[in-house]
């Protein structure tokens, strides 16, 4: 038992120290910021969407494109995401008392995102930029293995996105 203590505490310590963060080189190489979020189409968790409910969804969208960004982006760049909308895949239909926090997903709610980008080499040269126009409308064909995570198609948006624009080209 002691063991097992002295191990968990010595975990969270390196946690504390910054020795387990991992994506530390990446989430200072990219940045990402979410220009006017409240006018968003629609990044809530429910039909009368909360604040917290809705900083959570960009958050995890923050952490996402963080996490995805070391996939594809080399050590000597830095990239800035600025998303100017989303609109999650699905709506919160008003089926009556109870049933307004779940979120329908069918074909006609695809998810979308809009953003504008700029990839920079070491120097601070802009490799490439631009303004995307993110779309999936056929996102309930696609094979997903996470089926449970609530924010699953737009990462699906942005893994494709990042694939296409980040990722340095094939030689």
């Amino acid at each position: 038992m002691i063991t097992k203590t002295f191990f968990l505490a010595a975990l969270v310590g390196l946690g504390a120290s910054g020795v387990l963060h991992a994506s530390d080189d990446a989430a200072s190489s990219v940045s990402v910021s979410f220009n006017q979020p409240e006018n968003f189409s629609d990044i809530g968790d429910g039909f009368g969407s909360t604040k917290a409910g809705e900083q959570a969804n960009l958050d995890a969208i923050e952490h996402y494109v963080q996490h995805q960004a070391k996939k594809y982006l080399p050590a000597d760049q830095q990239l800035e995401i600025t998303f100017t909308n989303i609109d999650l895949a699905g709506e919160f239909e008003p089926w009556g008392a109870g049933m307004d926090d779940i979120r329908i997903v069918k074909g006609i709610y695809p998810p979308r995102i809009d953003l504008k980008f700029r990839l920079m080499d070491a120097s601070g040269n802009v490799i490439r930029e631009g303004e995307r126009k993110l779309r999936d409308l056929s996102f309930m064909m696609n094979l997903r293995l996470n089926n449970s995570d609530r924010l699953r198609y737009e990462k699906t948006l942005v893994d494709d996105w990042m694939r296409k624009d980040v990722r340095p080209p094939k030689s």
